[in-house]
């Protein structure tokens, strides 16, 4: 069972959308487990002080090393990969996720204020990554989209395990149109090769699609494809 830990100043954000649908299904079936520590918890002193000013000066303030490093150490088993949501991590992508769904377990900090002291992201061996290149208020949401991408690849809890791979990302490429019923909707009809049965041809019309896509809309991708 993959277990997820999450640390934050906000613990009833969790689990939030991810209690419902297919993945609250799969976490009452013991698919996944979802652990959430509440990082004040590790507080020392009566008024739970839990951030302090920076030094150097700035604005904002600095989730403490004690209370941070504490919440870690008495929840962290040794060989747990952690991960700090962080704007100047490493890129999270598909790639990873698909990583971190073969691990046995994983473990997100959310920073808030203006984030957390270095020296705990250095002694304890922790890992950032973004999900982007924008500045949210904290990191609740970000690990919920870093575990909801984890969670679908879970073996069992989407059910059909060929969901997964025909999407967007899994061979480098921007997902392909879609198309259901009706078949004629606003004088607009369903690409006719879609109904044709011939699945070769409909293989081939999707990777067409896919690469059409990919080269203008994300050219980065395309480019790395290319050399793959």
């Amino acid at each position: 069972m993959f277990q997820a830990q999450v640390f934050t100043l906000y613990p009833e954000v969790f689990p939030g959308p991810l209690s419902k649908g297919l993945y609250g299904k799969a976490l009452s079936n013991k698919l996944w487990d979802l652990k959430v520590i509440n990082i004040r918890d590790s507080a020392n002193d009566k008024h739970k002080t839990v951030d302090d000013n920076p030094y150097g000066g700035g604005t904002g303030m600095l989730i403490k090393p004690d209370v941070l490093a504490k919440s870690i150490d008495q929840n962290i088993e040794t060989g747990e990969r952690v991960f700090y949501l962080s704007p100047k991590g490493k890129k999270f992508d598909q790639k990873l996720a698909q990583d971190l769904s073969k691990e046995k377990s994983v473990a997100l900090i959310c920073g808030h204020f203006e984030g957390v002291d270095e020296r705990v992201l250095n002694t304890r061996n922790i890992e950032e990554i973004s999900i982007g290149d924008y500045i949210l208020s904290g990191g609740e949401t970000a690990a919920l989209v870093v575990l909801d991408s984890i969670l679908r690849l879970l073996p069992g809890v989407l059910g059909n395990e060929k969901s997964s791979m025909d999407e967007t990302f899994e061979n480098g490429l921007l997902e392909y149109p879609q198309y259901t019923k009706p078949q004629i909707w606003e004088e607009k009809s369903v690409p006719e090769v879609l109904l044709s049965g011939d699945h070769s041809k409909i293989k081939d019309w999707r990777l067409s699609q896919s690469e059409a896509i990919t080269r203008v809309r994300r050219p980065d991708l395309w480019q790395k494809y290319k050399k793959d």
